[in-house]
């Protein structure tokens, strides 16, 4: 099928390099596209979130239509109560209070204000209402901000709109500077992969035709559903890195095949039965992968597995017909513009005795290695979810460095409050036995350990609001306590209901979910990838060892994770403050590095089983398929690496954790999974590694699996 497809490639190069042009002409307009990222949520099966729709619905004066945002004004040399403090604090809000996208500006002079001034009287609050949603009002921020001059007082802006804006624009930068540092980084290791200055351009075309047409689409499918913002970076990550991984590998065995004296068309032929078909099976253990995010509806995850699905399916749709259409066009010509020292880089036999000095000892290599991924996967035991917050900014942002000022020197900013709302589907809160039982429910709320108060009760047709104020941190396990301790609580008449709300009831909720809808996404990955894998190989042995070591692999990164941002190792060099990891992380890194790990697997075994499949030597297959594709894989593995650090380079610490654990990830699974762990393993099995039921194997071959490959005489 491969090999067919590749005579109808050759035959029509021009028309598909002519469709390429129109696709990227396409994608070009289409980032033009109305859209709507990070647009409305679908309803979300949460109940802290159904809480919090219902304090809208019913409460819009406490849940408020708009938004605010926070002045704080300090001068060490000045008391809030001197003259000219208030002077130059009263003339930086006159502005905002003629501004008409301004509700309100409450100061520490405003008759009914309380708590804005410091404990050393040195600074001050001025809280700004907004008529304004955040995210709209956050489109006019940078604006109201010019509009203040301080004058002899320090200025922070800080609270919802400004931390909220400075995770989108910090987001936005960090993709930009990702983008910046892995192309360019990128080319310049193809560069010496090939050796030549236009084999290497071709992944890089194809990765930027991949990325434009990713985004686009990302763009298009916000009309349909809803798509966060994080899609972006998923789409960048995974176009960048998979594209140029699977054209590096189609380029390397078309040129190879150039070499040994094929023409361009069967070239092309043989380079599309083998390393097209590798790269069409690794595109789909890597869409299996990103599908697992799809298990998680209703949150923003479901986004990134469609869009990095999306993406995938663009690099395969690529690597299989633009690639293969400029390399019958260019042939030989794909050599030019070599480097000086092309022969003496050629390292030829380095993995072939690689190999061979693993499986004279397979398991002198083995043990220890699987000890080694072990060890390094046990900081995963000391996992502590939540949800990322303000300390998810760098240190230096200002939003970031006004909230930590406001919770250090001002009273009652640091306390965590905790929406309680007691819900009367068929009753109110304002009958008697309502009421009554809305009484009994905020005193049993305020005899709760670690409760300092509970507010009065704010009330709405069907809901009673009861605020409880707790001075522990929302992500401790005293406030997570508290939280169940609500949830625990009943008495309401009618079949009323206690709901919870906030931070701490999110991050409960959150955790809950994705446990309860993991292990449903683990094993629709491992089941899938099984099948695919067994299409491929004919084994059943192979699918089991690729998933073993991945699981190893993963583990191993997943330790790194709480090693480094839980636990706090290179916070200093790595510029981010310690803190849990949050739920999204693992669930987003397990859909990445499960897909990209088994890239390699995919890639590496095509290669060793088209050398079984000639000579039936299974030692000599390990070690021919290594020597030819270890370079590569290598070098696709440095790629990928440097694409991830460039966002491990981010400052919010959702990107920045996700970009450092997958390339470690990928630094383990290059290096000691597929260069000793895969051969050790395979030599100790032998030719057991291929083997198959009768049934299995008559099943494989009805489906047109079993095809053997093009060309194997000159691989």
């Amino acid at each position: 099928m491969f090999e067919r497809w590749g005579h109808i490639v050759y035959r029509f190069r021009w028309p598909f390099i002519a469709l390429s042009v129109v696709a990227l002409a396409l994608s070009i307009v289409g980032l033009g596209t109305r859209s709507n990222v990070d647009g409305p949520q679908p309803a979300s099966p949460l109940e802290s979130d159904r809480a919090a729709a219902l304090v809208t619905a019913q409460l819009p004066n406490v849940s408020g239509t708009g938004s605010s945002f926070l002045l704080l004004f300090a001068n060490r040399d000045l008391t809030v109560s001197d003259p000219p403090f208030r002077n130059a604090l009263q003339q930086a809000v006159t502005p905002l209070q003629h501004d008409p996208r301004v509700v309100s500006v409450v100061t520490p002079y405003s008759k009914t204000a309380t708590g804005l001034i410091s404990r050393d009287q040195h600074e001050a609050v001025a809280v700004v209402h907004l008529k304004d949603d955040s995210k709209l009002a956050s489109s006019y921020l940078p604006q109201l901000r010019a509009m203040i001059h301080p004058g002899l007082l320090r200025l922070a802006v800080t609270g919802n709109v400004p931390i909220n804006h400075a995770f989108n624009t910090t987001l936005e930068a960090d993709l930009q500077r990702a983008e910046l540092i892995s192309l360019p980084l990128a080319l310049i290791l193809l560069v010496f992969i090939f050796r030549s200055a236009i084999a290497a351009l071709l992944p890089i075309g194809i990765g930027v035709l991949t990325i434009l047409g990713g985004v686009t689409g990302t763009l298009l499918l916000s009309n349909l559903t809803y798509v966060s913002q994080y899609a972006f970076n998923i789409v960048t990550l995974i176009g960048l890195g998979v594209s140029i991984d699977y054209s590096l590998m189609f380029v390397s065995r078309f040129r190879e095949e150039l070499q040994g004296g094929a023409s361009r068309e069967t070239a092309l032929t043989r380079t599309m039965a083998t390393a097209g078909r590798a790269i069409t099976f690794s595109g789909l253990t890597v869409a299996i992968g990103l599908s697992s995010l799809l298990f998680f509806r209703g949150t923003f995850l479901s986004s990134m597995g469609i869009a990095g699905a999306l993406v995938v399916a663009l690099t395969v749709l690529y690597g299989l017909t633009v690639l293969p259409a400029l390399l019958a066009v260019m042939g030989h010509r794909v050599n030019r513009l070599r480097l000086p020292w092309q022969q003496s880089m050629a390292g030829r036999g380095l993995w072939h005795a690689t190999a061979m000095r693993v499986m004279r000892r397979p398991l002198v290599v083995l043990l220890p290695c699987l000890a080694l991924l072990v060890a390094a996967g046990l900081p995963f035991l000391q996992l502590r979810l939540a949800g990322i917050g303000v300390d998810g900014l760098p240190p230096a942002n200002e939003a970031r460095q006004g909230y930590d000022t406001l919770v250090r020197d001002f009273a009652g900013f640091g306390n965590t409050e905790i929406p309680v709302v007691a819900y009367f589907p068929a009753g109110s809160p304002q009958s008697p036995t309502g009421s009554a039982a809305v009484a009994a429910l905020s005193q049993r709320l305020a005899a709760l350990p670690g409760v300092i108060r509970v507010d009065p009760p704010a009330l709405g047709s069907h809901i009673a609001l009861l605020t409880t104020v707790s001075n522990l941190d929302p992500s401790s396990d005293g406030a997570r306590n508290i939280v169940r301790a609500v949830r625990a609580q009943s008495g309401l008449p009618a079949g009323g209901q206690v709901l919870v709300s906030g931070q701490t009831a999110g991050d409960l909720d959150v955790i809950g979910f994705i446990a309860s809808h993991m292990l449903y996404a683990l094993a629709f990955v491992l089941v899938v990838t099984y099948i695919v894998l067994f299409l491929m190989t004919g084994s059943v042995v192979l699918p089991l060892k690729a998933v073993v070591t991945n699981l190893l692999s993963i583990s191993a990164s997943f330790g790194a994770l709480v090693w480094v941002f839980q636990e706090g190792h290179l916070s200093n060099l790595l510029n981010f403050t310690p803190q849990s990891i949050d739920p999204s992380v693992p669930v987003i890194m397990f859909a990445l590095v499960f897909g990209l790990s088994m890239d390699y697997e995919v890639l590496l075994i095509a290669r060793i089983q088209e050398r079984w499949r000639a000579t039936g030597d299974n030692t000599g297959a390990v070690a021919e398929g290594l020597e030819r594709s270890g370079r590569l894989i290598t070098g696709a593995a440095a790629i990928m690496i440097s694409v991830f650090l460039a966002f491990g380079l981010a400052d919010v610490v959702l990107i920045k954790s996700i970009g450092i654990g997958i390339a470690i990830a990928i630094a383990i699974d290059a290096t000691v999974v597929r260069a000793l762990v895969v051969p050790a393993i395979m030599r100790l099995l032998g030719v057991r590694n291929w083997w198959a039921p009768g049934p299995l194997a008559r099943l494989r071959r009805r489906f047109g699996a079993a095809e053997p490959l093009a060309g194997q005489e000159a691989a």
